[in-house]
């Protein structure tokens, strides 16, 4: 990154010019973080008795199975390593694209998700840090509660993060304010898509239904609690072989579902990398598709791995550790 908010993506401690807090949110979108966060919380819930007995096809498994991988890899390639940590560069489709299915997975618009983020990394695990499960204390009781605020509970706080902080690069492309103003818009069509689709394949109502429920709702708090987990399990638990100034590990059951994402120590380690999972049966899907996306021609600059940082980070992590 060439901007100033690059220093704070980086994890060092730059002089504060302005607080890490915006305008807070207004009463409207508040509500309707609650509702888009608690609507399909509470399909989910549902969904595990009403699998056994009610309207789960193949065709919503289908929906629900593309739609979640689509709208996963607009945070995990495009939010995180493009418009947070700038790990490649875009091409103008390529950018708006990414910015649009991210926007889909129902995480908040973008300059709100990436000045949050980068405030992440700026103070984690240290007062200041949005969503760290250490903000209580150690002692059991305080875990539970800093895991409760880590995993959602951070999500309902009106304080943003200030964009003009952390995220000034974003606040001056026209086409990115563009697609945060239009949230509203990608909600709309990332919730009723599975539904017009289940519809016309199945050519029914309840095809439409039943979409809307697993391919919607069910799919998007799925998708919320698997990234959230990120934030919280992979701040408590996990092995930790590289150097970070935090509590940031690894934890491979979430490899998978979190496209990656889990392989977090080494992310906090080197927060630019394009590649997470760095080590063999690392998978990172993530990084699968950057290395697609390089190869078609719509991304470069790729900031790839080195043999040489990561054994530095090893080396580093073991005299620490030592």
């Amino acid at each position: 990154m060439t901007l100033a908010a690059d220093a704070e993506t980086t994890e060092s401690a730059p002089r504060e010019v302005r607080p890490i807090h915006g305008a807070p949110r207004g009463l409207a979108p508040h509500i309707a973080t609650y509702v888009f966060i608690l609507g399909p919380f509470a399909a989910l819930i549902a969904a595990v008795p009403l699998a056994w007995g009610w309207g789960l096809g193949w065709v919503d498994i289908a929906l629900a199975a593309v739609f979640y991988t689509v709208t996963i890899l607009g945070v995990t390639v495009g939010f995180h390593r493009y418009f947070t940590h700038r790990s490649f560069k875009a091409n103008r489709p390529l950018r708006v694209a990414l910015a649009i299915v991210g926007s889909m997975a129902l995480q908040g618009p973008i300059t709100h998700w990436v000045a949050d983020h980068r405030r992440h990394h700026a103070f984690s695990d240290r007062d200041g840090d949005p969503h760290s499960p250490w903000a209580f204390g150690t002692s059991p009781v305080a875990l539970v509660k800093g895991f409760w605020h880590a995993h959602m509970g951070w999500v309902f706080d009106r304080n943003l993060s200030n964009a003009e902080r952390f995220a000034p690069d974003l606040l001056a492309d026209p086409d990115i304010v563009r697609v945060h103003r239009q949230f509203g818009l990608w909600t709309a069509v990332t919730l009723l898509a599975p539904a017009v689709l289940g519809g016309l394949i199945t050519w029914s109502w309840w095809g439409a239904v039943t979409a809307f429920f697993w391919a919607g709702l069910v799919r998007v708090s799925l998708l919320h609690h698997v990234t959230w987990s990120v934030n919280s399990v992979c701040h408590m638990i996990g092995s930790r072989p590289f150097a970070a100034r935090d509590k940031s590990a690894n934890f491979w059951p979430l490899a998978v579902l979190s496209m990656g994402e889990s392989w977090h120590n080494l992310h906090h380690a080197d927060p630019t990398c394009a590649r997470h999972g760095v080590r063999r049966g690392q998978i990172d899907i993530s990084a699968r598709v950057i290395w697609m996306l390089e190869k078609l021609g719509w991304a470069t600059d790729v900031r790839w791995p080195t043999e040489r940082r990561l054994t530095a980070l090893e080396k580093r992590r073991k005299a620490v550790a030592g």
